[in-house]
């Protein structure tokens, strides 16, 4: 039967500890975003089992409950009626769920995230390609290959390996001023004073000592007139200084003085701060801590690293793992290598196998359908479809997993291994350790056959797939993440929830063709963990080249967001279609999209539907990748996605039988 806004829209209400417990309430294209006062009087078990409601998570402070387009929207106006509750814009709800968040720990992991994952791109190919010239190397030292050094294909590539990690301030320096809110050119700038060629290259100090000292208050206190290279910490320090001085300047200053005053006494004061105090403090901090986790990732027989290993993967859960590229690249500073990747390649290894074991032995053809592709994502380095969508879910395999990775990381530190770059795990990780291929290898077969068998002995089907998703994901919550695994049930809740919802209209089988010139990947590879749980609907996306979106099939659209990140339609043969254009673009409050269609056009095959800046998107630090979900995929016997090639607009892309 159909299902009753009203009703759904209660039920959140009450499981959420009613009206008063509401701090802001808004919604996405698919999800209604709430912002909680309390989140003790969330009643978890009423929230999962709320009528309509595909799943639920907790992220960036927000309860999100998850509709789909065309019923969100729907639940959202009955549930600020019910509740006289104000409307908020997402930008509005952003802000409320940024000032609950009070656990300084957590918003601290959150800013290091904001800070290093636009970076990694240009970390990832400086690293492999640092691996694959040391490879060259050894392998000319020991005899194994001729290599003439002395020619300009030699020396470009050299010289492009190391400039990522040469000039790594530089990067950060940019990348945290933006993230803190600072004007990011100088951000880069406060990079550039850190490895100026006036400041003796930090590199040098252990053979040449440090040439030159300067009295700050004479007799008392000195500092050492070197450089940064290699240090993440004071740069990021400086940047949130920057960020601070020029937020003020800007309220005082007078406009006709702000443009040349505020970046000259911004940029001189913290210069003046990080060189005189903030760089020495945390370059001995930074030190400190290096050398910790040095020392227990050297206990006796791995016991460290076994640890480690085994928690890395509780770590991506809970978001925790956003700081890791710290410790990679201090390794790399201090050592030359870093010990800690080949860890947590493990740990990925694990969670692949352990992934693999249930896509082979579940007789539930939808399961198999995701866990499969999830795997083999994880044995690519990407865990988060095989975690959040299915070892979590059933919550044995992702023990399953923890135990491998522990083992693999273990036998990891027995042997020394070691990686001369950071960024890839699993299958590719190999070529940042090319000077020690066996014992990788060796790393990726304990992390791995251990996590499958252990996880192909405990899984089981559920044994009512229709009935116990629910129960099943409030079991696992709780013993793994419960904010974080919730959403992680809904693609099992589809039987649940088909039973209150309309009955699917006639469909004709069609060939949806590609909306975006770029490369088709599967649902499962979405790095977003409602996409790739495919708790929406399955399909297939596209990672764009071009920003220009085109209609899929011939056919009205129904649902345009906002603030254009969205866009949705019912297509002539019957097809609901939903495109989201990047992942968590609704912060971006439409600023990257030109509409050219509204709510209730008829468009045909191939006309342009919206504009979208991708450098805009890039440039924020989000993936464009763009999902095209077919939110009604139970009214299909077949759903085929073609991917893993170079598409264009008008290339066959997902096919409904």
């Amino acid at each position: 039967m159909a299902l009753d806004y009203r009703q759904a829209a209660q039920e959140i209400l009450d499981a959420i500890g009613g009206p008063g417990n509401v701090v802001s309430a808004a919604h996405c294209a698919t999800r209604l975003r709430l912002v909680l006062a309390d989140d003790a009087l969330v009643d978890q078990a009423a929230v999962d089992n709320a009528a309509g409601a595909k799943g639920n998570f907790k992220a960036s402070g927000q309860l999100q409950v998850i509709y789909g387009t065309g019923t969100v929207n729907k639940v959202y106006d009955e549930f600020i009626d019910l509740g006289h509750i104000t409307a908020a814009t997402k930008a509005e709800a952003k802000a409320a769920a940024a000032e609950q968040q009070t656990n300084p720990f957590m918003r601290a992991i959150k800013l290091l995230g904001d800070v290093f994952v636009p970076i990694i791109p240009a970390i990832v190919a400086s690293g492999l390609l640092l691996g694959i010239m040391s490879a060259l190397s050894f392998m000319d030292t020991n005899g194994f290959i001729t290599l003439d050094t002395n020619n300009a294909w030699y020396q470009i590539l050299n010289l492009v390996s190391n400039t990522a990690f040469t000039f790594l301030q530089i990067l950060i320096g940019f990348s945290a001023a933006k993230a803190f809110g600072a004007n990011p050119y100088l951000g880069a700038v406060m990079g550039m004073l850190l490895i100026n060629p006036g400041l003796q290259n930090v590199n040098t100090v252990a053979t040449e000592g440090v040439q030159q000292t300067f009295a700050v208050i004479p007799g008392l206190y000195s500092i050492e007139w070197t450089g940064y290279q290699g240090h993440v910490i004071p740069i990021v320090i400086a940047a949130g200084i920057l960020a601070f001085v020029e937020k003020r300047l800007h309220k005082v200053v007078p406009e006709a003085f702000d443009l040349f005053v505020t970046p000259l006494v911004s940029v001189a004061v913290t210069a003046y701060v990080t060189m005189l105090a903030v760089g020495p403090v945390f370059v001995w901090a930074e030190n400190a801590i290096l050398g910790g986790i040095q020392l227990l990732l050297t206990l006796p027989l791995g016991l460290g690293s076994l640890i480690m290993g085994a928690l890395y993967a509780p770590t991506v859960v809970t978001g925790i793992h956003q700081m890791y590229t710290t410790i990679d690249l201090g390794q790399i500073a201090a050592y030359g290598v870093t010990y800690w990747l080949p860890l947590a390649s493990a740990a990925n290894i694990g969670q692949a196998g352990a992934a693999l074991a249930v896509a082979l032995k579940t007789r539930d053809v939808k399961i198999r359908s995701l866990a499969l592709p999830s795997s083999l994502s994880a044995f690519m380095g990407i865990t988060e479809p095989a975690i959040f969508g299915v070892n979590l879910r059933f919550f044995k395999p992702f023990v399953a997993g923890c135990i491998g990775g522990g083992l693999g990381a273990m036998f990891a530190s027995i042997v020394g291994l070691a990686a001369s770059g950071t960024g890839v795990t699993g299958i590719f990780g190999i070529l940042l350790c090319l000077s020690q291929p066996v014992q990788y290898v060796i790393m990726f077969a304990i992390a791995g056959v251990v996590a499958f068998a252990i996880s192909y002995a405990l899984y089981r089907d559920p044994e009512q797939a229709a009935a116990a998703p629910v129960a099943e994901a409030s079991v696992s919550a709780p013993a793994a993440d419960a904010e974080s695994a919730a959403v992680l049930s809904a693609a099992a809740a589809d039987a649940a929830v088909a039973a209150v919802t309309d009955a699917a209209p006639a469909t004709r089988a069609e060939t949806l063709v590609s909306p975006l010139a770029g490369t088709a990947l599967r649902m499962t590879e979405v790095p977003d963990p409602v996409f790739a749980s495919e708790a929406m609907g399955t399909g297939a996306a596209v990672r764009p080249t071009e920003g220009r979106l085109c209609a899929p099939a011939a056919g009205t659209v129904t649902v345009l967001a906002e603030t254009g990140h969205a866009l949705g339609m019912t297509t002539d043969a019957g097809a609901e279609v939903l495109m989201h254009i990047g992942i968590d673009t609704v912060t971006l409050e439409g600023r990257p999209f030109t509409a050219h269609v509204k709510v209730g056009d008829h468009v045909s095959v191939g006309q342009l539907l919206m504009d979208v800046d991708l450098d805009q998107i890039r440039a924020a630090g989000l993936d464009p990748v763009t999902p095209v979900i077919v939110t009604n995929t139970d009214a299909y016997a077949q759903v085929t996605a073609h991917t893993g090639a170079e598409v264009r607009p008008g290339d066959a892309l997902v096919e409904l039988k």
